[in-house]
């Protein structure tokens, strides 16, 4: 039995600290779930960065979410001391009884000592005595692509004496009707009326992504059998590049919203789509909340602590020693030999077995 698990009954507020990228954030949100379940009668607060907070808006477990702006830095040191200041006045006044910090950063175990709930939990490892006396639980992080991220947030709520069940650990990701209503009205407008795949070429990090080439070459395949394909990017100008030079490459031309949706909106996008084909990225995680079928190629990153959660899947790996290496392409040249090696055939192959599998 654990010896140190919490009085949940005494736990009146939470704060759950999770200061990451996007999809990290996402996968965040079965803990808040099966901590609502488990302790129905407190209010769950959360604190991401600004830029992420569409991924745990809506959440039904939430009461207030919290958010610290990375351009506050532009605001002066005076400025950015200002909107720090107002943030942990509202953190304090709500007096926490339990802080979850789910990373190493610093600032949670700033947090933890500023707020001084009776409980806080932080992963395990070596970051200094400074960290390590700043949490009442530390919980063992299972690294090296051996355990997912979703049961690796868990491990926080179980180290408490809190055990999610099954059902508990599924992603939430909330989309507002306006944000529906405005993809269906634009695939209207550009001809898209009936059921479309929705293919996600790029990702934020492009060491992630197929060579265009071999993306071009799968999309004339799927419109060639007659799939309606839909294409999505960031309004990043290299994801854009990169989507205007597989478009320049195709037979046939496809829709395009690519750099028109904000992060509810692409949600909706994926929501009514029959099938995403993506990398290993936020809108990949999104479909995967969604229940939205997935093909997800991966390459430097590992498939096992990342891949899509709990949904109908087809992964596609290319089977070489030193993958998952999480390096920046091979040898930090940007290209990776091991999505590279990924043919069109197989792509092609894995669509057609799940959709055998859905029909």
């Amino acid at each position: 039995m654990l010896k140190d698990a919490i009085d949940l009954s005494a736990v009146r507020r939470v704060l759950v600290i999770k200061l990451r990228h996007h999809g990290d954030v996402l996968l965040t949100s079965p803990l808040l779930t099966t901590l609502k379940n488990h302790a129905p009668h407190a209010e769950i607060d959360a604190l991401v960065y600004h830029d992420t907070r569409d991924m745990l808006s809506g959440h039904p477990a939430l009461a207030e979410l919290f958010t610290i702006d990375r351009q506050w830095k532009k605001l002066g040191p005076l400025g950015q001391l200002r909107a720090e200041w107002q943030l942990l006045s509202r953190l304090r006044a709500r007096n926490y009884d339990l802080v979850i910090h789910l990373t190493e950063h610093k600032r949670g175990a700033w947090l933890s000592r500023l707020l001084s709930p009776r409980w806080s939990v932080a992963p395990g490892g070596d970051y200094g005595k400074f960290f390590k006396r700043s949490f009442t639980h530390r919980y063992p992080v299972i690294g090296g692509n051996r355990r997912h991220t979703v049961e690796i947030h868990l491990d926080a709520l179980r180290r408490l004496g809190i055990y999610p069940s099954a059902d508990e650990r599924r992603l939430q990701l909330a989309i507002p009707q306006p944000a529906r209503e405005l993809v269906r009205a634009k695939l209207a407008a550009k001809g898209v009326s009936g059921p479309y795949m929705l293919i996600h070429p790029t990702s934020r990090w492009l060491f992630k992504t197929w060579p265009v080439a071999r993306m071009a070459a799968l999309i004339d395949a799927l419109t060639a059998r007659g799939e309606t394909v839909v294409l999505s990017a960031a309004p990043d100008a290299a994801e854009l590049a990169m989507l205007a030079d597989i478009q320049s490459r195709l037979a046939r031309p496809v829709v395009s919203l690519a750099g028109e949706l904000n992060l509810k909106q692409l949600a909706a996008l994926i929501d009514d789509a029959t099938l995403f084909i993506g990398m290993d990225s936020v809108p990949m995680h999104m479909a995967a909340a969604l229940q939205t079928p997935c093909v997800a190629l991966f390459g430097p990153s590992g498939d096992i602590e990342w891949g899509p959660w709990q949904v109908p899947h087809r992964l596609l790996t290319t089977n070489m020693s030193c993958r998952p290496c999480g390096r920046d392409g091979c040898g930090g040249g940007k290209r990776s030999e091991c999505l590279e090696r990924i043919d069109e055939q197989q792509v092609l192959a894995a669509i057609a077995q799940l959709q055998q599998e859905l029909s």
